[in-house]
């Protein structure tokens, strides 16, 4: 078997007012510019994106309009936004209890960014970055994480792009019930399950464009909201087998590193990209691969890169 190579990369990004983040999201721009909707390169789509993010975000836009300057790119605000983008699909599977956050981030390799960042645009944060400044999974100094995979339901409407409203929960929400009742108003684009975690609460919430938000029965999920799944969407996506394995695991990481939690179809963009052991109350989060783990923390946040070879050795 083949195993496919992916370099990650930690950055301390600071408010993003300097260079470091720049440098990383200027080579992003072009494939920044094939994720953004026809509507957003108009000039009322623009206008819609940004009244939307003033709407839900207020706290967030002074560092939207500083990062637009860094960036430097027409459209570039529009585009970080992340209100203007085109849906995406992804697989994943995730745990959650008090004070630990488990997941599986599963998708093509080449198009996942894979640079974990360290910030403090209103407090720190550290998470695995995607979309220039969102966020797939994080946790924040309050002691809050929280993780994102994808509904199972091929909808889509007005909304944001998941992955800045994790990065919105985590500078602006210290718990749970706090970034749930955040989470309550936040139009979402795609229907999207998050699991949230702090020292003593833990949950996963359903969203989307067409329904209201609804607390999953437990702390777990995977990549479907309602029963039953259709059987080729069982069979294509192991949805229901991955969530039955997850809550027979608990939070085991040997077990999130082997199948059927541990995916290989690579080529249909669903292979097991990394995965992500949150201990937010420690200010803790490791990285694993099968041969490999990587650490970082908000007391002794490294950055470096590494280039991993997913899969398990051949």
């Amino acid at each position: 078997m083949s195993h496919p190579q992916k370099a990650f990369h930690a950055v301390e990004i600071g408010d993003g007012g300097d260079d470091r983040w720049a440098a990383c999201a200027r080579p992003l721009w072009p494939r920044a510019q094939e994720w953004m909707t026809e509507e957003g390169r108009t000039a009322e789509g623009a206008g819609r994106a940004r009244a939307l993010f003033e709407t839900h975000m207020p706290e967030l836009v002074p560092v939207l309009e500083r990062l637009a300057r860094r960036l430097d790119r027409p459209g570039g605000e529009t585009f970080l936004t992340l209100a203007a983008v085109r849906p995406f699909f992804s697989g994943c599977t995730q745990i959650g209890a008090s004070g630990t956050l488990l997941r599986n981030y599963d998708f093509a390799p080449d198009e996942c960014e894979g640079t974990i960042v360290s910030s403090h645009f209103l407090r720190p944060v550290i998470g695995m970055q995607e979309g220039a400044w969102g966020l797939l999974d994080g946790m924040n100094d309050a002691g809050l994480a929280v993780s994102l995979t994808f509904g199972g339901r091929f909808v889509h409407g007005p909304g944001f792009a998941v992955p800045i409203v994790l990065r919105y929960l985590l500078e602006t929400c210290g718990t749970v019930d706090e970034a749930i009742g955040a989470l309550r108003s936040i139009p979402v684009a795609i229907p999207q399950n998050v699991t949230l975690v702090d020292s003593g609460k833990a949950a996963t919430v359903f969203v989307g464009p067409d329904i209201p938000l609804t607390e999953a029965p437990d702390a777990c999920a995977a990549n479907h909201q309602h029963l039953p799944v259709p059987d080729d969407q069982e069979r294509f996506s192991r949805t229901q087998e991955r969530l039955s394995a997850v809550r027979a695991a608990g939070e085991d990481v040997a077990a999130m590193l082997r199948p059927p939690l541990y995916q290989y179809a690579y080529d249909e963009g669903l292979g097991t990209v990394y995965t992500a052991r949150y201990r937010p109350a420690e200010g803790r989060v490791t990285y694993h691969w099968p041969d490999e783990s990587w650490g970082q923390s908000f007391a002794a946040f490294a950055p470096g890169s590494r280039v991993i070879a997913l899969g398990r050795a051949g």
